[in-house]
């Protein structure tokens, strides 16, 4: 079974690397000085604010910062990403260099073995293949359909992400307890539309894909012909499987997502799973239900099982295998899949494999490399800090939830005990992850990925039948972003984005506000979003507005929805306003909860000017150029078609165009580009 976790959904306010920071809500007491918080040079003045306030805020910082070759796109989080890459990288070559002389089974000695063994290239281009061999001879050996169930029912079988995903975690209806749970997956582009979809883009994608997979299979020793028919093979399973996915709006649904089966039942849906074999030897025979996120694609792919020939779907579990760890054998494999991904994202040239280690690295050993993080680049006043802060945006939310014109008593009283209920995670986990059982050396780093997703895949299992952890995280204590977790109804800001630009103890109440308060505000109407709004104070999946309240929001988000879908990053490229439904409402609901409580500071009441700025000004300036970002063609089509997060420019503009307060603070009239006429202003908080 894969753990792939459904929460990897994008409840996060990132759209790749995104930031927010640690505020003290005591920014009263911080000292209003000139040049700081905002970059007067990063604003284009030949733009009107009124017109395009993204170019307004950040036009000659557009103009002055390309993306590099090596990126698909550049801001103001990428520019925090790699300054805690900085910090990062000199823990790790430290760590690589001293590991020999750590204690064994040290989280120093695992993470310096980790990192030393995936950047000995020279050690992965002699072992080639041989640490591979045995999971590849594996697949080779399967001839019948049931020794393809045995082998999909092995946790430690390693064959990459396919068929489905599938693991233990919360019952999203009783959400004190673990589930098994089984959801659609097993594809390699990324989504069902790459595969469906007849525009030109879309069949040079499929047609690159081809050219990947051709020469993955030639480099694994196949003929010319053969490794042609394998590509072949692999992309009409994974076009069959992408006609029984559900979409990404769809997939946005919750209630549509959740479907309770018992054992017996699952299994007569999905015969050709060997369900029952398959909980058995992943420790999970106790289980008398599971929960299907689409039963009609897992009806799909247990028709498969049974259809497909073996010969086929031995292929289609070699490419999988193989391209899961192409970071890991011979470059030649490596800048295939580049080659590839060049497609998607546009970028010139690779990262420096010391980035991609890192990465590697902190997805492999996260909170062992994180504690070593922490203990340099995040400090227990900055914890403290964030947690005033925090505080003082949730009573300002209470504020604006109970001031609200269109919802009734009874539903703003459960809102306001799921507000209070809100659990916050602040830099780095109480309790640390045991990585006590995960053997790591420096011989082999293929090797040591195995084993680490191994371990991963164990750790996840391990939790069925006890008792939810709520202290555990879901992004690392050196991860650029932040999130909100439904059933656990908690927001989460990792020690990595709590800093500049988000918060700066030298910055005005106006810079902290319109950054770091925007953004904990965001996180927080993701409980109120039209997904997070349908879980209760406990986090379990139950409607708990009244139909009159539930009917009011849908027609205010719809309004929303129509706003996003008209905005237009590329030539005939719209965003989709269904897929970025709750990041838009995040966005707008941050940005008013954030200016709520600027109100309240002696800097907005004194309304003294900084840098020729009105307090306003700066706070809205502060939100402009926190979404500074160069993308590139390519990227930002695949942002449309993929991601639940708006391009930058109009998560700057869109909330704005909302807000009478920007538009006061500017001086817009009614014929400006920014404006709407008041009827045309969606408000819910």
């Amino acid at each position: 079974m894969s753990t792939t976790s459904r929460y990897q959904r994008g409840a996060a306010l990132a759209v790749a690397a995104l930031g927010l920071a640690a505020a003290n809500p005591a920014l009263a007491q911080t000292t209003a000085a000139a040049g700081v918080g905002i970059n007067p040079a990063n604003i284009d003045k030949s733009v009107s604010p009124c017109d395009d306030f993204f170019h307004y805020a950040s036009g000659n910082w557009l103009k002055n910062n390309p993306v590099p070759a090596a990126e698909s796109r550049w801001g103001s989080f990428n520019e925090l990403a790699d300054r805690n890459n900085a910090t990062q990288k000199a823990i790790l070559e430290e760590l690589a260099r001293n590991s020999g002389k750590a204690v064994k089974g040290t989280n120093a000695q695992k993470v310096g073995d980790f990192y030393a063994a995936a950047m000995d290239t020279m050690a992965i281009e002699q072992a080639g293949l041989t640490y591979l061999k045995p999971y590849l001879d594996r697949i080779a050996a399967i001839k019948t359909l049931p020794e393809m169930q045995k082998f999909l029912a092995d946790p430690k079988a390693q064959a990459g992400s396919v068929w489905f995903n599938s693991g233990v975690g919360q019952d999203e209806k009783i959400s004190t307890q673990y589930a098994v749970q089984f959801y659609q997956g097993g594809l390699s582009l990324p989504n069902r539309d790459y595969y469906l979809k007849d525009d030109a883009r879309s069949k040079n994608i499929r047609a690159a894909a081809i050219t990947y997979l051709t020469n993955t299979f030639k480099r694994l020793g196949d003929s010319e012909t053969a490794a042609a028919a394998n590509a072949a093979t692999v992309m009409r399973i994974e076009t069959r499987l992408a006609k029984a996915s559900k979409s990404p709006v769809d997939l946005r649904d919750p209630q549509a997502n959740y479907n309770k089966m018992t054992v017996a039942e699952a299994s007569k849906a999905f015969p050709n799973l060997n369900l029952p074999l398959m909980l058995k030897d992943n420790h999970l025979g106790t289980a008398k239900e599971v929960i299907v996120g689409q039963p009609e694609f897992m009806k799909e792919v247990s028709a498969m099982l049974a259809a497909e020939p073996i010969a086929d779907q031995r292929q289609y579990l070699r490419f999988h295998l193989v391209s899961s760890v192409a970071s890991a054998l011979p470059k030649a494999y490596g800048d295939e899949a580049f080659r590839f991904s060049q497609v998607l994202s546009g970028a010139k040239q690779q990262q420096p494999r010391w980035k991609r280690m890192l990465r590697s690295t902190d997805g492999a050993l996260g909170e062992a490399f994180g504690q070593l993080y922490v203990d340099k680049a995040f400090s227990p006043a900055a914890k403290t800090r964030a947690k005033e802060m925090i505080e003082n945006l949730r009573k300002a939310y209470g504020e604006r939830i109970m001031a609200t014109d269109w919802m009734s008593a009874a539903t703003k009283k459960e809102a306001l005990v799921k507000l209070n209920a809100f659990t916050v995670k602040i830099g780095y986990p109480d309790k640390w992850k045991d990585y006590s059982k995960l053997n790591i050396n420096r011989q082999s780093y293929l090797q040591d990925v195995l084993a680490a997703r191994t371990w991963a895949t164990d750790d996840n299992l391990s939790k069925f039948g006890k008792p939810i952890d709520r202290t555990e995280w879901g992004m690392t204590p050196p991860t650029v972003n932040a999130y909100y977790n439904p059933p656990m109804n908690e927001i989460v800001f990792p020690a990595g984005i709590l800093q500049s630009p988000f918060y700066d103890p030298k910055a005005d109440d106006a810079v902290n506000y319109g950054g770091i308060g925007a953004v904990i505000g965001h996180e927080m109407t993701h409980g109120f979003d039209d997904q997070g709004r349908q879980y209760d104070s406990k986090g379990n999946l139950r409607d708990w507005w009244t139909k009159e309240d539930g009917d009011k929001f849908n027609a205010k988000a719809e309004m929303v929805g129509k706003q996003y879908d008209a905005f237009m990053p590329l030539d005939s490229v719209h965003v989709n306003g269904k897929l970025t439904m709750g990041e838009n409402l995040a966005d707008l609901g941050g940005l008013t909860i954030a200016y709520n409580a600027f109100q309240k500071t002696p800097q907005y009441k004194e309304g003294k000017s900084i840098d020729g700025f009105t307090p306003d000004q700066r706070f809205f300036l502060a939100w402009g150029q926190i979404w500074r970002t160069n993308i590139r063609p390519e990227a930002a089509r695949q942002q449309v078609l993929t991601d639940p997060h708006s391009p930058a420019q109009f998560r700057t503009n869109g909330p704005l165009m909302n807000m009478p307060e920007f538009y006061k603070a500017f001086g817009c009239k009614p014929t400006d580009k920014m404006e709407r006429p008041a009827a045309e202003q969606a408000r819910i908080w």
